[in-house]
């Protein structure tokens, strides 16, 4: 691409130049925020699709789905090749597209099902209760416990007797305990045919260590282009290595000051190592961009460290009329009458789904995790064929409803396939009645499936509908609407996670006070708080030219019988003296003398799924 084409299309200026035109070899871009990283990966992408790269040979490997969808788009605006063949998405979606393509050849099943963080800990927790380790007389870690220090280890290396000791001391007398919880978990997984997040990235990276399969992989791009890469893992960044062992063409993008992930294993040391990694590496840091003035709604935005710290906020929003769109806190998928319906796909797809015929089955009336389970092992005696279903004798007050749901998913799996809406049309009745019974605010939660039959549309089998779901969620019903009227303008309200790789003209930090940010969850050791301050950074950063930071001197909170339902909030730590004298100070609602007293504050010799199963074989 030419100097003047990148300048009409992306108007990068001298600095980003070097950048975006680079030829060969491992590029590393270090810019700070607001420095326009994302508009120049973009460049670059263009660039190497107008010199000839052809797009099926590109990798764009991105933080949230959202991002990758953008990028491409304004990518594909521009471009007349179409920017829709690059393999585009974050690392987990694009390992699902990797193991759907060739997980045959490693030895799994087709049509496996991914399970979200959710389903994920309910597994854990019936593998956990199975073992006995709930009614021990000591309390053995809860399943979410659990699952972070699994999920930890896997993504993070080293040995489980190091991840507890450095990350979860109190859980050290149970390491033996929690390798056998592990190692059946894994077992279960591959039993009922379900990969869960870190799933996807391990079977790509053991199918990596065989040079064979490394090889045929790396021959099939031509350039890797990663954003954000201060928050990759380490099995994240040992796959990006075995991706580029014969092709050392990899861009990536990042800024030490933004590394908020460590709670998924991420590490600032995989940047800072790039030059080791992939040596011959060019380095290109700090670059500028202008911005325009002008500030609607959807150019403000109003971040905070917890979903729940702009309750009031929202209130006093719709009280004023003001529309806004909130992202973070309880996502689309974590509401339960979503995760209902989308299992009862799921054992469509996937019969042998153990976690979602346990939450299809007890919402009829009179099934609870008893039945449920006679149930699930009649099923597995027929091989899992629904047919079984009708063999089965429910409890006397839950056979109509039974029936109903018998007769209900053997025509569903007679119309394989049709797509996934009308499976969801046919379905929303017969849930209608049971929601009825087990939710308040029925109508709310029928629209919301309403959209997820409307974000179903757009997709031609099942199998594909569920695994974009489960690895690119909608943040909230907010994401299913359609494209804005002209004159459509709203607020933006987000977690600071949420916010990551978003800019806006005007940002409003609110509860900039300690307890809130940093969070009263995040001091009880070093490596903990380490982060926080790097979240406060990236809030701080997403302004582009005017920035508010509020804290409350009073704030309400549920009282308990020994204290009133005020407190009295401190400044944030991170609002240090030098911090302050950057800004100009405003108090709200404090008589004068009040103000002056506020003070700061090698070779792969077995299958993919053994060499699974042996990360807990002592």
């Amino acid at each position: 691409m030419s100097i003047e084409t990148s300048r009409s299309l992306f108007e990068p200026n001298p600095d980003q130049l070097p950048a975006v035109n680079h030829g060969s070899g491992p590029l590393l871009i270090i810019a700070g925020a607001g420095t326009g990283k994302t508009r120049m990966l973009l460049g670059r992408l263009a660039s190497l699709i107008s010199g000839g790269a052809r797009p099926e040979r590109l990798m764009l490997l991105t933080f949230t789905r959202r991002a990758a969808e953008e990028m491409l788009q304004r990518c594909e605006a521009v471009i007349p090749v179409s920017a829709r063949q690059v393999w585009a998405g974050t690392l987990h979606s694009v390992a699902n597209r990797v193991l759907r393509n060739y997980g045959m050849a490693w030895g799994m099943h087709p049509n496996f099902t991914v399970i979200d963080r959710a389903d994920s800990e309910d597994l854990m927790d019936l593998v956990r209760n199975e073992l006995g380790y709930s009614t021990i007389e000591s309390r053995f870690p809860r399943k979410t416990t659990c699952l972070d220090i699994y999920s930890c280890l896997v993504n993070g290396g080293g040995g489980l007797a190091d991840v507890v000791k450095s990350r979860f001391s109190w859980c050290a007398n149970w390491q033996d305990e929690l390798g056998a919880l592990f190692k059946a978990y894994t077992e279960r997984k591959q039993s009922v045919n379900v990969l869960d997040y870190d799933d996807l990235l391990l079977y790509w990276s053991f199918r990596l260590e065989d040079d064979r399969a490394a090889g045929d992989l790396d021959g099939k791009f031509d350039h890797i282009l990663v954003n954000e890469y201060q928050d990759t893992n380490s099995l994240q960044s040992g796959i990006l290595m075995a991706m580029r062992r014969r092709n050392t063409n990899i861009t990536a993008v990042g800024d030490d000051a933004q590394s908020i992930y460590s709670f998924r294993a991420a590490t600032v040391r995989n940047m800072l190592d790039f030059p080791e990694h992939f040596p011959g590496a060019t380095v290109v840091t700090r670059v500028l961009e202008h911005y325009e003035q002008g500030i609607p709604f959807r150019r403000q935005a109003v971040l905070f460290r917890a979903g729940s710290h702009s309750n009031s906020l929202e209130l006093e929003l719709a009280r004023r009329n003001i529309p806004f769109r909130k992202y973070g806190g309880l996502r689309f998928l974590e509401a339960a009458h979503v995760k209902d319906l989308v299992c009862f796909l799921r054992v469509l797809e996937n019969p042998r789904d153990e976690v979602a015929w346990f939450r299809v089955l007890q919402l009829i009336n009179g099934f609870g995790p008893v039945t449920a389970a006679a149930t699930y092992r009649h099923l597995a005696a027929g091989e899992f064929s629904l047919g079984t279903l009708k063999s089965f004798d429910p409890p006397s007050a839950a056979r109509a409803e039974y029936s109903t749901l018998e007769v209900l998913l053997g025509e569903l799996s007679l119309t394989s396939t049709s797509g996934p809406a009308s499976r969801i049309e046919r379905i929303l009745p017969f849930y209608r009645r049971l929601s009825e019974r087990r939710y308040e605010n029925v109508e709310p939660r029928l629209r919301d499936l309403e959209q997820l039959a409307q974000l179903a549309s757009g997709h031609d089998s099942t199998e594909q509908f569920l695994t974009d779901l489960t690895l690119n969620p909608p943040q909230s019903t907010g994401d299913l609407a359609g494209p804005p009227m002209r004159d459509e303008d709203w607020l933006v309200l987000s977690t600071i996670h949420s916010a990551k790789g978003l800019e806006w003209d005007a940002v409003y930090l609110i509860h900039a006070a300690d307890g809130f940010l940093p969070s009263d969850m995040a001091t009880e050791n070093p490596e903990k708080i380490d982060e926080e301050p790097r979240l406060a950074y990236v809030a701080m950063t997403r302004a582009r030219d005017f920035l508010y930071v509020a804290w409350p001197l009073r704030y309400h909170h549920r009282p308990s019988k020994s204290s009133d339902a005020h407190g009295y909030a401190q400044l944030s730590r991170f609002i240090t003296d030098n911090v302050r004298a950057t800004m100009e100070e405003e108090a709200y609602g404090l008589p004068e003398i009040q103000r002056e007293a506020i003070g700061p504050a090698g070779p792969l010799s077995q299958s993919v799924a053994a060499r699974l199963r042996s990360l807990w074989e002592s």
